[in-house]
């Protein structure tokens, strides 16, 4: 029996007309994956880490498919993401960290250009990019959002991944 989750076909969005509907597929076999964690505030970064690796192996990726790195602090995450997306070894990147607010503006300059420079990246690369850096006003909301975000992640990395190498075999 077929996978449900698998992406074996395009549907028609409606019986009769020639508009086609490209379904979530949340199946990760056959699908390599690397992760890259900021070590700063490393508590939270290590729970997305646990929270998105058992995800992902949850929906099939293998252990072996899934690669992790980690990193000073958020703003280093893009271009040890970049690197890895150059090899064209990973069908999806998933960057995990959190920048906390303090007392100064540091927290606007490295929550906006590490989220600018992930975007950028997966444009640049047609490599999706999950977005796992937490931006929270204190340690309590960063530690209340770290397993949901981590499980998030891992299923937006397998979803557009899916979704991407379908439009990239769709023959219509």
């Amino acid at each position: 029996m077929a996978n449900p989750n698998r992406p074996t076909s395009i549907r028609p969005l409606t019986s009769g007309r020639e508009i086609r509907e490209y379904e979530p597929a949340l199946d990760g076999v056959g699908l390599t994956v690397a992760v890259v964690m900021s070590r700063f505030n490393q508590d939270i970064g290590e729970g997305l880490l646990s929270a998105c690796t058992s995800e992902l192996t949850r929906l099939g990726v293998a252990e072996g498919a899934i690669t992790v790195a980690s990193v000073p602090g958020a703003l280093e995450i893009p271009l040890a993401l970049q690197t890895m997306a150059r090899t064209a070894r990973y069908d999806a990147l998933i960057a995990l960290g959190a920048v906390i607010r303090g007392e100064t503006y540091h927290f606007e300059i490295v929550a906006n250009d590490s989220c600018r420079a992930l975007m950028e990246l997966q444009l640049a690369n047609e490599v999706p990019v999950a977005n796992g850096v937490l931006t929270c006003e204190d340690d309590d909301q960063a530690l209340a959002r770290m397993h949901q975000k981590g499980i998030d992640c891992a299923r937006a990395a397998i979803e557009m991944a899916n979704l991407l190498r379908l439009v990239r075999e769709d023959t219509r």
